[in-house]
């Protein structure tokens, strides 16, 4: 129709002066219109929320594993322990030499890997075992059996500096009940890992490796086996949460 205009009329002055007051200001009302996100965004938050969610889930795993060995250090080095402990405890503690060379009795190279995952009772003693070898080993397993039903949280290692042949009889010997890990360890690797105390030799002493690896305890010369015991109850009850199987 002729004379007629194309737009809306505007609104009637009152009815605008209203809504302006209640929008707050004196301003002209205007709306914004937000588009939507696209779903290229979309899939790169998604995959932001699960990587870190699995990196959180990473964190929780590695605290866990963690967790019994970390209480055992806290118990004997950060509740001040050490004046109650009857052996040597090792501060700093030594970790497992990068690239120690180790074989088993039959010469075939073992992985120094397998020495992680359980405490171990240790002993340096050559092959042709002696009577300190002997006593000591007998304290070995006498003090793994005295753990009780905490026992498999404990490996028994025989450690032997030396190439000369291991008798059938002490072959058979260490293989009765729960088996020593017989390892030969080449001399200079070994005096880099393990040190006796002053005036005294490797062969005296027996030594405690923990579940990582690290050196973190050594028995006096004369080994009191019910007195290394209790040390070792500390770590136990310390640890309630390590009850991984022996190897």
């Amino acid at each position: 129709m002729s004379g007629s205009k194309s737009s809306a009329p505007d609104a009637p002055a009152e009815l605008r002066t209203e809504m302006q007051a209640a929008a707050g200001d004196d301003s002209p009302l205007s709306f914004t219109v937000h588009s939507q996100p696209q779903a290229s965004e979309l899939a790169a938050l998604a995959q932001q929320q699960r990587t870190r969610a699995g990196r959180l889930r990473m964190l929780g795993v590695v605290a866990v594993c963690a967790a019994p060995v970390i209480a055992s250090y806290f118990s004997f080095y950060v509740l001040k322990l050490q004046g109650r402990a009857y052996s040597d405890l090792i501060t700093p503690t030594v970790d497992l030499p990068v690239g120690l060379s180790l074989q088993d009795l039959d010469g075939k190279p073992v992985s120094a890997e397998t020495l992680k995952g359980q405490w171990l009772l240790t002993v340096v003693q050559p092959s042709r075992c002696d009577a300190q070898c002997d006593r000591l080993m007998f304290a070995q397993r006498q003090l793994r059996e005295m753990q009780g039903k905490e026992r498999d949280k404990f490996d028994k290692l025989w450690l032997i500096p030396d190439q000369e042949p291991v008798s059938a009889e002490l072959r058979a010997l260490i293989s009765q009940g729960t088996p020593v890990t017989a390892l030969r360890v080449p001399a200079d690797q070994l005096q880099a890992w393990l040190k006796p105390a002053p005036g005294h030799q490797l062969n005296e002493h027996l030594f405690l490796i923990d579940p990582v690896g690290r050196w973190m305890m050594r028995s006096p010369a004369q080994l009191d086996p019910s007195k290394f015991k209790k040390d070792l109850d500390r770590l136990v009850k310390a640890n309630a949460g390590w009850d991984r199987p022996g190897r």
